[in-house]
């Protein structure tokens, strides 16, 4: 499978951020990955890179729930409001350690490809990517 070309990690916890990025980048998932840690920064992120520069469009979001400033599902409640086709061009996988039901009521409507527990695995990304991006 090739590198896909961009991942994006939103979450608050650096040690978080630092770990799954250690991880994507030694399983050659990408050589591009980002971190955000909020809901706005990641809104930001997104602005910045697939409006100016399409081809350094994160493909792929791993987005935490429980943030400061703009958590996971007001992220996906602008996300919404992002053009169709850009919304179609990313794959969007809640990483969360979240265990509330009311969280995970509200997520069920929401554009969402995966709900995933931390900590990020392997295993996880392997099978993100089959499901995903076993066609690039």
């Amino acid at each position: 499978m090739s590198k896909i070309p961009a991942v994006l990690l939103v979450d608050d916890d650096p040690t978080t951020n630092f770990l799954n990025k250690k991880l994507l980048l030694r399983l050659g998932v990408t050589d591009n990955v980002r971190v955000a840690l909020n809901g706005q920064e990641a809104l930001h992120e997104m602005q910045a890179h697939c409006q100016q520069q399409p081809a350094d469009c994160p493909v792929l979001i791993f987005l935490d729930i429980n943030m400061p400033v703009m958590n996971g599902i007001q992220f996906l409640e602008a996300y919404q409001q992002l053009p169709v086709e850009q919304q179609q061009a990313v794959v969007v996988v809640m990483l969360t350690t979240s265990v509330s039901s009311r969280d995970q009521q509200l997520i069920q409507d929401m554009p969402i490809a995966d709900y995933l527990d931390k900590p990020l695995t392997q295993q996880q990304v392997e099978r993100v990517l089959a499901q995903h991006f076993a066609g690039q």
